[in-house]
């Protein structure tokens, strides 16, 4: 059985990227709740490998989907993607209440592997939100913007 690429961001991911380069192509892709979730997922990890401004903006878009899977993976790579530019629409994803706990907890730890002190007020309001898989992640979120300023962790 031949093993899955690794993608440049050292992860197994569900489905391969697009061959397709456009942004514009991919976001409708992206955003089509009639298309094949494995087509959506291509085109989802092609705007994560093509990355900048455009990609996330691409990539949020798509958080107006049905889905929570696709929503949840979304906020995934926008976190492997370490861009800042990903944060407002993460923070808007953690702050929705109505969001799938999925959806909201990998928007948590998204915001926590970016590491822009931006979120930190965010994170700290969820910290003790009623479903504690989200609240558990805000604190792995704040320990690690903690960690990332200071170098050291603080697990007391």
């Amino acid at each position: 059985m031949e093993r899955p690429e690794r993608s440049e961001f050292d992860s197994v991911d569900p489905a391969p990227p697009s061959d397709e380069k456009n942004i514009e192509s991919l976001r409708t892709s992206l955003c089509d709740e009639d298309e094949r979730m494995f087509l959506r997922m291509r085109a989802l990890f092609s705007l994560r490998n093509i990355g900048g401004q455009k990609s996330v903006d691409a990539l949020a878009a798509a958080f107006e989907s049905d889905s929570a899977l696709l929503k949840h993976e979304i906020a995934y790579v926008m976190g492997q993607m370490q861009d800042s530019a990903a944060v407002p629409h993460l923070i808007d994803r953690l702050s929705d209440l109505k969001e799938d706990v999925m959806v909201r907890h990998e928007a948590a730890e998204a915001l926590g592997a970016i590491g822009d002190h931006i979120a930190m007020s965010t994170l700290r309001e969820f910290v003790n939100d009623e479903s504690i898989v989200v609240a558990e992640s805000c604190e792995v979120a704040i320990d690690l913007l903690d960690y990332v300023s200071s170098k050291k962790l603080n697990y007391s």
